[in-house]
């Protein structure tokens, strides 16, 4: 990947799979013995989620990647359509998964259920996406775009601090969001007590 921004947003998937992984990896494991922490993890990675790839990531995507591939591929259109779908319903999905894990963490547990169907979902969804864009779209941009697209690009995903990276210039608050996620979530996702 030459391009500065292509490699950023293969970074950004990357750590977004791994922290996908991870909210997976709580799931499985449940509140156990101390529920407190259980639930504020939970709840710091999907705001992570809500504030991060779907906010600044998705939207450049959005803005800046797909109308230049599309132009020069006009046959990835219903792809792009797809993704930027995708994009749409990608906030609203994530608030959704935000308002069961208080109903899971505030009413009991007769609603973990629908938050770990729901989160499931999510996952499967959001792991999918972010392949298609990998796999097609990508590809497709390190073939077809201009220089001049190149340097809009690279520019616009260069101011990317995706914390998670640990590769970028690195922004205090999001600095803050990650630290609270790794030292709260336990051992062997975090370096919280197991």
């Amino acid at each position: 990947m030459a391009h500065v921004s292509m490699q950023i947003i293969h970074d950004e998937h990357t750590a977004l799979a791994a922290l996908l992984k991870s909210l997976t990896m709580m799931i499985e494991r449940g509140p156990v013995d101390d529920p407190e922490s259980f639930f504020d993890v939970l709840r710091a990675m999907l705001f992570y989620i809500d504030e991060f790839p779907e906010r600044l990531h998705h939207t450049k995507e959005t803005e800046l990647l797909f109308p230049p591939v599309l132009r020069a591929a006009p046959e990835l259109a219903a792809i792009i359509e797809r993704l930027e779908a995708d994009h749409a319903k990608g906030e609203q999905t994530v608030r959704e998964l935000q308002h069961l894990l208080l109903a899971w963490e505030l009413l009991g547990q007769s609603r973990r259920d629908a938050f770990e169907s729901a989160a499931k979902r999510y996952l499967a969804f959001y792991l999918a996406h972010m392949r298609v864009e990998e796999t097609d779209i990508i590809p497709a941009a390190q073939k077809l775009l201009t220089e001049d697209d190149w340097a809009k690009l690279d520019a616009a995903f260069s101011t990317n601090c995706d914390p998670l990276t640990g590769k970028y210039p690195r922004d205090p608050m999001y600095d803050r969001l990650f630290t609270h996620i790794v030292m709260r979530a336990p051992a062997p996702i975090g370096l919280g007590k197991s």
